[in-house]
């Protein structure tokens, strides 16, 4: 049954001045609620597009809730499948503890081989998980007539003075965002300013971006320049740079285990030699040769699939892909995995983490909304998610040097 044969009479006159163009998609809200709306849009789709959208119309999250904040032109949802890898014995400063790890995915083999991943690593004693950096950026950008204005614009910025201006600024704009941080970077007579924040346990875009514009406004009253962008691309938000992996964004995370050379052969039926040098010659040399940012199997796919489930925001798989993945071997024979994630963007308020579904799987880590310790569960997510990328490329790394790739692929992949 299509949607239309489903409406109500006044329903029907709404559609037809639909078709007519007397309402547009976005104007059918003033007449009806966000489920009426949907409703409306998907059966104006099907009479234009003659399809039939009765799977997308199915979804149990509070639609007024979403449609407030996290979509425009609300017409239903899509299902992703969800698995479910592990456990991980995580030993990290926020994420202590064993973990069950949600993955959201159409791509078969993923799930089993981080859950394979995970038994790996929880098997051997665990992953030792730190975060060395936490600060999520904005850039806006200013351009000069002069390179004499450049300069001095440029000192000024890196006053120590200014930054407690900058500071006092930002600060008053939140209750949780605080500026740590600006960078000046200079191209002709164009001035990037690098503003790094904590964010607590916000992924923080929003939050820094009002925050941001409260410091351009100060520099236009105190040097009476206006700011030519307010995200001049430095930041660099969704889009994989040399900057991020160098001096990271949001927090830079590294996750390690230690797999003895024994266990490699027994269980993996490969040695810790031969995962080394798969390794070395594809994470290192192929990646270079490629001209890659990223010095890893498939990083991205774990980092893609835990933030689905978990409410993330999808392009900041981007950063993901950053990661580099190290395997050396110990004086003693054993294999030292381990990956570093220069920038994982994460929240666990705000964004998609407050629709039903994607709450219930941070509920799973234990670290849905805000911490105790503000902070501390953005911290732990991060921290969770960068394991997780770890048992995803031990699993990877293991069965291309043991040749199994392919059959698994065979086996599940299909």
């Amino acid at each position: 049954m299509s949607t239309a044969e489903k409406l109500t009479a006044d329903e029907k006159a709404l559609l037809d001045k639909m078709i007519s163009g007397e309402i547009n998609l976005r104007k059918i809200e003033e007449h009806l609620d966000k489920d009426g709306s949907a409703k409306l849009r998907r059966a104006f789709l099907e009479n234009q597009k003659n399809v039939e959208l009765d799977h997308i119309s199915t979804y149990s999250f509070d639609t007024e809730a979403v449609a407030k904040k996290n979509i425009e032109n609300f017409i239903g949802a899509v299902q992703i499948p969800l698995g479910v890898a592990g456990i991980i014995k995580i030993s990290g400063d926020y994420a202590k503890g064993d973990y069950y790890l949600p993955l959201a995915t159409t791509e078969g083999a993923l799930v089993a081989s981080v859950n394979r991943g995970c038994s790996i690593i929880t098997k051997s004693g665990g992953t030792t998980v730190r975060v060395f950096k936490n600060m999520m950026t904005r850039a806006p950008v200013f351009k000069f007539s002069t390179l004499d204005e450049t300069k001095d614009f440029y000192d000024w910025v890196m006053l120590p003075e200014t930054f407690a201006k900058m500071k006092e600024a930002a600060d008053a704009t939140s209750r949780f965002g605080e500026l740590l941080d600006v960078q000046a970077f200079v191209s002709g007579n164009n001035v990037h300013v690098r503003l790094g924040f904590d964010t607590k346990d916000a992924m923080g875009m929003n939050m820094i971006t009002i925050a941001s514009e409260a410091i351009t406004k100060l520099i236009a009253d105190e040097k009476g320049v206006a700011c030519v962008s307010l995200s001049g691309n430095m930041c660099t938000d969704k889009k994989p740079t040399a900057i991020n992996a160098i001096l990271g964004r949001g927090k830079t995370v590294v996750a390690e285990a230690r797999l003895s050379a024994s266990f490699i052969e027994e269980t993996l039926k490969c040695t810790a030699e031969s995962m080394f040098d798969v390794n070395y010659r594809k994470n290192f040399i192929g990646s270079m040769r490629a001209g890659a940012l990223g010095f890893n199997a498939h990083a991205a796919n774990i980092v893609a699939a835990v933030f689905l489930a978990c409410g993330q925001d999808p392009a900041h798989v981007v950063e993901g892909s950053l990661c580099v993945t190290e395997m050396d071997l110990a004086d003693n024979g054993d294999l030292i995995c381990s990956v570093t994630m220069p920038a994982v963007e994460v929240g666990t308020v705000g964004g998609g983490t407050s629709i039903a579904t994607q709450q219930e799987c941070l509920k799973l880590l234990g670290v849905a909304g805000a911490g105790a310790v503000p902070g501390e569960n953005a911290l732990a997510l991060s921290e969770i998610v960068t394991a997780a990328v770890l048992a995803g490329e031990v699993s990877l790394i293991a069965a291309q040097a043991a040749g199994h790739l392919a059959r698994a692929h065979a086996q599940l992949g299909r």
